[in-house]
């Protein structure tokens, strides 16, 4: 057997390939690597126990630690002969190969890179010793210990890195460098030699003035903050730039170096992708074009080589996208291990581009990448996707890109998978570095072209007007997406003769706008516009304003108020557009535009103002705040409303009837609310972008959204920030803190929660501090600093008794309750936790109840009281499954499963530990390892303990 220790993200080890699962909990996990670190050597116990548990050791610190020992012993039993932990005289000692642990093998990889001889050999070593890494190093522990050793190896990785890309940078591959050293320079921003790498870059890409601007920045950041200047390498590659030195020209691209990699994929749910969208129905000819891509599958290598086929590429409209899905859904078979999909609105007209890591996150999550194993840093998150799809028998579509660096981090790392792209670009970089096959997609030939119009008005049709069949087909240049909304032209009026149809667009000589430079060439605009002009007027304004939405589809709703137009009124004219496939129905009630169309419509609203159309979009960011509001306010009926401006005239806002259906209404308008965030940002409109995210903080919260939790508080500060307001500048510090304490970075949350503490004190607001004294102590709890957090609640609770605030009084109760039970104080713990059950109801706050019930069983089961504990968690799973709250459910199941054992019934433990491992593993839980530890820990399941015994919880 062979086993592998994983310690540059997440803590873990694998056997022949297949992870542990009963490492156990996280300060079993700790002690783990701990000794892995030094393996080979002895760790004093002392050491051991700083290492994992710092000034704050448990009560019976040497005792924990055996058992956390004597467990990972069994653990690891089935490697025993490879891997052995052995007490020694003052310590123990874990002997291993110091090669099956990544940290180790990082590190040797690293050594050898510099003492390789060649380019190609250093990057390959380099390539390999960073694909290691799955994200933060020892992801999830937070010991002075760990964090020290996390600085040092992140520096260790950054010196890689830099390494890595100078080499490249020799090699000429600065364009695709370019997203990675963006990044690195945020995050780097003093580090003058990454800066120089960025400079470099920018500089070979033709982006002279960014390159400036990129010096300059940091000349003046360093002058702030450091009272100091650029170093001498830095102000010599400035000088270079602005005399274009030719030394400072691009070399010549050379194909990359051959990478190595070795890193595993992070735990995961075992899932098979399906993500391409319908095969298209009327699909016609390009029998060269699929036979072209059948031999480049079936090519050297085979299937089971890398296939990158860059050029599906052509004018916008050509069926690039068709043609690869046709070809994808003709060889599904091939790929058993699933496909993915991305639109990456390279050429959207209404917003920029994908970027590459919100793709990838996507892909993450469609690979079964539970949340809280996502990394944050976009690198890791690229390498994480590489691991996951190492080994596998995968599809990628990536459909629409704009150019190859958005490509680039989208690229499976090994042999195996099948990469289809399509663009409006050609792509020359993924081709010249990448080894893509290039595919370039010409319009349709005459017979292909004729064909698809007749699929579309039936063979007579066309046969009876030759003359005017072939004029419409000139005027569609053989496009597909021409000759069907063409088509839809003909059918919403079968009686009239097609030559009319010709006459009109010959009547129509003017040509749509290349998306960029050159790429569209056939004449769509007179299509779009024949079509756009057989509108009536109120019809013709909704495609207008259309073009103007936000987000990547609208609801009806949503469409009334765009236009101030009535429901009905509105779905009439829905009608109309989508007869004439100006518009599509994708699901029942909501409305998309291909992104031409749309590009057309955006453009003719900018030409064609009318009334009061300039108020669309603010109308539209209104519809979707007021709304907000009013679904929030059914999500947590008790959180502090704050003041909100009226909605414009023509705006009627919906109302959902309860809280399932707010909860609906968020999750349906998810990816369009953020879209409105980023809208209402962009028009200035910062006073709702603020009210929108904060609008957004509970469903967020809810689902487990995080990432998108952290992106909105990040656009609210800012916003607060330009309009000067401090209340709003605390609420977002707030709401920031929050989500950092709930995605495990608690020196980030307890840094904004103290700068909102600040703010809400200089500005009186008690009830506020009392809010943001509770989010303390729950920094401070997961800190494991309970007395702070214990100090923290109190505060909170005498301020809102001070103001009579009962909803606040309660979770305060509750929160100190709990926080006493830690402390070991159960019999107060109990009357806190009590007293909290009993306002809760009294003021109709359900998830608050909940959430008492819980921790009053909690002081129950810790004075042995069994029964008493499982008829409080009963109660509390009966409140949070009537709201949707699979946060709070997991924990509570947990807590029971827990009760049940302590109570002599393992089964009924069993039973409660499985559906919150069900449900955490969806949600990306940050107890899903504990609880498979607890799993696992059980004796083998017997036949009385199977299912079909009463449930529990």
């Amino acid at each position: 057997m062979t086993v592998d220790f994983g310690l540059l993200g997440a803590i873990e080890a694998r056997i022949d390939g297949l992870l542990v699962e009963d490492l156990g909990h996280s300060r079993q996990r700790c002690v783990l690597a701990a000794l892995l670190v030094d393996a080979n050597r002895v760790v004093p116990t002392e050491q051991l126990v700083h290492r994992v548990w710092a000034d704050r050791p448990p009560q019976r610190a040497l005792n924990t630690l055996y058992s956390c020992i004597s467990r990972l012993r069994r653990a690891l039993a089935p490697v025993a002969e490879e891997v052995r932990i052995a007490r020694q005289p003052g310590g123990y000692l874990l002997g291993a190969d110091a090669s099956t642990v990544d940290l180790h093998r990082f590190r040797h990889l690293v050594a050898q890179a510099g003492a390789a001889e060649g380019d190609e050999h250093t990057a390959a070593l380099l390539e390999q010793a960073l694909g290691l890494w799955r994200g933060d190093a020892f992801a999830s522990v937070d010991t002075p210990w760990f964090n020290a050793l996390r600085a040092t190896v992140d520096q260790e990785r950054l010196t890689a890195e830099l390494r890595l890309a100078d080499i490249r940078l020799r090699h000429g591959h600065h364009a695709e460098l370019l997203p990675e050293l963006s990044a690195r320079a945020e995050r780097h921003p003093l580090d003058e030699r990454v800066v120089g790498q960025l400079v470099t870059a920018l500089y070979r890409s033709g982006r002279v003035a960014d390159a400036l601007n990129r010096y300059e920045d940091v000349r003046r950041r360093l002058a702030d903050e450091l009272g100091t200047d650029p170093g001498p390498a830095l102000r010599r590659l400035h000088q270079q730039v602005l005399t274009a030195d030719p030394d400072l020209s691009a070399p010549a691209p050379t194909p990359p170096p051959a990478a190595g990699s070795t890193a595993r994929p992070a735990p995961v749910a075992a899932v098979v992708p399906r993500q391409l969208p319908a095969a298209p129905p009327l699909f016609t000819g390009r029998t060269r074009e699929l036979s072209r891509l059948d031999d480049l599958l079936a090519g050297p290598g085979g299937p089971g080589r890398a296939v990158v086929i860059s050029a599906i590429g052509g004018t916008g409209g050509v069926g690039k996208t068709w043609l690869a899905l046709r070809w994808a859904h003709a060889h599904l078979d091939d790929f058993p291990d699933g496909q993915l999909y991305v639109n990456l609105r390279g050429f959207d007209p209404t917003g920029d581009p994908v970027p590459s890591q919100t793709a990838v996150r996507g892909f993450l999550e469609a690979l079964g990448a539970a949340p809280s194993t996502v990394p944050t840093d976009p690198d890791a998150q690229a390498a994480l996707y590489r691991s996951l799809t190492a080994g596998k028998r995968l599809l990628v579509l990536l459909d629409n890109a704009r150019d190859t660096a958005q490509v680039v981090p989208l690229l499976p790392g090994s042999a195996g998978c099948a990469v289809i792209v399509t663009s409006r670009s050609r792509l020359t970089g993924l081709t010249a570095a990448h080894g893509a096959s290039p595919l370039a997609l010409d319009v349709l030939g005459e017979a292909e072209a004729r064909h698809l119009l007749a699929r579309h008005l039936g063979g007579e049709r066309v046969a009876a007007e030759p003359e005017a069949v072939a004029a419409l087909l000139r005027h569609c240049a053989g496009l597909p997406l021409a000759i069907g909304i063409l088509a839809a032209r003909a059918t919403m009026d079968p009686d009239a003769p097609l030559a009319d149809l010709a006459e009109e667009l010959d009547e129509t000589q003017i040509r749509l706008d290349a998306l960029d430079t050159g790429d569209l060439t056939a004449d769509l605009r007179a299509v779009f516009a024949s079509s756009y002009r057989a509108l009536d007027g109120d019809a013709a304004r909704a495609f207008r304003l259309l073009g103007l939405a936000p987000g990547p589809d609208i609801g009806l709703p949503a469409v009334a108020c765009l236009t101030a137009l009535p429901l009905p009124r509105i779905r009439a004219l829905l009608r109309r557009l989508q007869a004439a496939h100006l518009v599509q129905e994708h699901t029942p009630g909501r409305y998309r535009m291909h992104d031409l169309i749309r590009l057309y419509a955006a453009e003719r609203a900018r030409e064609e103002p009318a009334g009061d159309d300039e108020d669309a979009l603010p109308r539209v960011v209104d519809f979707y705040l007021h709304t907000a509001h009013a679904a929030a306010a059914l999500l947590d009926p008790h959180r502090d409303p704050v003041p909100l401006d009226a909605a414009r005239p023509g705006v009627a806002p919906l109302e959902p009837a309860d809280h399932g259906a707010a909860l609906d209404w968020f999750t349906a308008e998810h990816a369009v609310l953020l879209s409105t965030l980023d809208v209402a940002v962009g028009a200035g409109l910062d006073a709702r972008a603020w009210h929108l995210a904060w609008a957004l903080e509970t469903f967020f919260d809810y689902r487990g959204h995080w990432q998108d939790w952290l992106a909105a508080q990040h656009l609210a500060i800012a916003a607060a920030r330009r309009l000067g307001d401090r209340f709003l500048e605390a609420g977002a510090h707030r709401g920031l803190g929050n989500v950092s304490t709930q995605m495990g970075r608690l020196d980030d949350g307890e840094a904004h929660l103290r700068r909102a503490l600040e703010l809400y004190g200089a500005l009186g607001d008690l009830v506020n501090q009392a809010h943001t004294h509770r989010g303390l102590g729950w920094v401070c709890d997961q800190q494991g600093r309970q007395g702070e957090a214990l100090d923290h609640n109190e505060r909170a609770l005498a301020l809102y008794r001070r103001k009579g605030h009962r909803a606040g009084q309660a979770k305060a109760l509750n929160n100190a309750g709990w926080l006493r039970i830690v402390l070991g104080d159960h019999r107060q713990a109990l009357d806190h936790c009590a007293q909290a059950v009993a306002l809760n109801r009294e003021i109709g706050d359900r998830h608050a109840e909940a959430g008492a019930w819980d921790s009053l069983g909690y002081a129950h089961h810790h004075l042995a009281e069994y029964t008493e504990a499982v008829g409080c968690y009963q109660r509390a799973l009966e409140l949070v499954r009537g709201f949707g709250d699979r946060y709070g459910e997991t924990e509570i199941l947990g807590h029971l499963g827990d009760t049940h054992l302590a109570d002599g019934d393992p089964g009924a433990a069993r039973l409660a530990w499985r559906r919150a491992v069900t449900i955490s593993e969806e949600i990306g839980h940050p107890s899903t390892g504990e609880l498979l530890g607890k799993l696992g820990s059980l004796a083998p399941e017997r036949p009385a303990d199977a299912p079909g015994r009463p449930t529990a919880g």
